[in-house]
């Protein structure tokens, strides 16, 4: 029976290594497409079948596609997904450029650099964000500091960091979050790239800079446009942080099909939903962009041909 067994699996083995590769790879990942798809997948056509009007909230199916044209004249979407890019963009953009400088600072450092970066990762965003109110707002630690030092008379004299017009605090929560995050993955990408080039350039007369802009940072874009992918895709969609410490006139695009989906008026429920999904649509549209704007950079520098 052994003897069998171990045949069969010998067998097994042997068919299993004359599939292509690629073959392999798409079937080794059909378990965690499969949970994605059923969960995502299911949610995402349930959705589009209630905003369509297939499926009624009310038990009542009456197609159309009444609900998107309510959310498409909804008075606050263009400034909702305008200030969701708005910031995306920017803390992604400042995250990144920031990131880059401590890479380089400390890709000579030792073990430790890449644990201080780790540091953050494991906090969940909704402790972050009470960290922000504990330090941020008016009652809070940074007000009742200066105010102990006797710079400033009362609370009312600090300027208003959380649910602020401008974001100051979703900004500020998202940079204390992110940086780490894109440093952790570019000091990976810095201290596995061959200094030959660099020291190269460096023996044909290039200064430091020049070292830097056409030698190090081309061989780091793949890692870099990764990690900001990933970035913008997740404050683009994120909702507690803008929830908890954003303005609230306007309001992100996730905010706002958040209020409306918990809207006590059941029969606006089809619009909520449809909103949702257009902010699904536009996430996915904007990675896409990007994914293919930057299709070339993302290829590793040696197979570009380019070194």
């Amino acid at each position: 029976m052994v003897g069998l067994t171990s045949k069969l699996s010998r067998q097994q083995l042997f068919q299993w290594s004359r599939w292509p590769t690629w073959a392999r790879a798409y079937l080794l990942l059909l378990p965690a497409i499969g949970i994605i798809g059923l969960l995502f997948g299911g949610g995402l056509i349930l959705a589009c079948l209630q905003s369509v009007g297939v499926i009624g909230i009310l038990g009542e199916a009456k197609p159309s596609l009444a609900a998107y044209g309510a959310a498409f004249s909804h008075p606050e979407l263009g400034r909702s997904l305008w200030l969701s890019f708005y910031l995306a963009a920017l803390a992604t953009g400042l995250s990144t450029v920031i990131s880059v400088g401590l890479a380089l600072l400390l890709r000579s450092a030792g073990r430790w650099a890449t644990i201080a970066c780790q540091i953050t990762l494991p906090i969940p965003h909704l402790v972050g964000v009470a960290g922000i109110l504990l330090l941020l707002s008016p009652s809070g630690f940074l007000a009742r500091l200066l105010m102990a030092f006797g710079w400033i008379q009362s609370d009312q004299d600090v300027p208003l960091l959380v649910n602020d017009p401008h974001n100051w605090g979703v900004l500020i929560h998202f940079l204390w979050k992110e940086i780490p995050f894109i440093t952790l993955i570019l000091l990976a990408v810095l201290r596995g790239m061959n200094p030959y080039y660099e020291h190269q350039a460096r023996a044909l007369g290039a200064n430091p800079w020049q070292c830097f802009w056409n030698v190090t940072l081309p061989m780091m874009k793949p890692g870099i446009l990764s990690a900001s992918l990933i970035v913008f895709g997740y404050i683009f969609a994120s909702f507690e942080v803008p929830f908890l410490l954003g303005s609230t006139r306007p309001r992100t695009l996730p905010v706002l099909v958040y209020r409306a989906f918990t809207d006590t008026d059941l029969g606006k429920r089809p619009e909520a939903v449809a909103l949702g999904l257009l902010l699904s649509g536009v996430s996915m549209a904007i990675l896409a962009l990007y994914l293919v704007l930057t299709a070339k950079s993302r290829q590793p520098y040696a197979e570009r041909g380019d070194a």
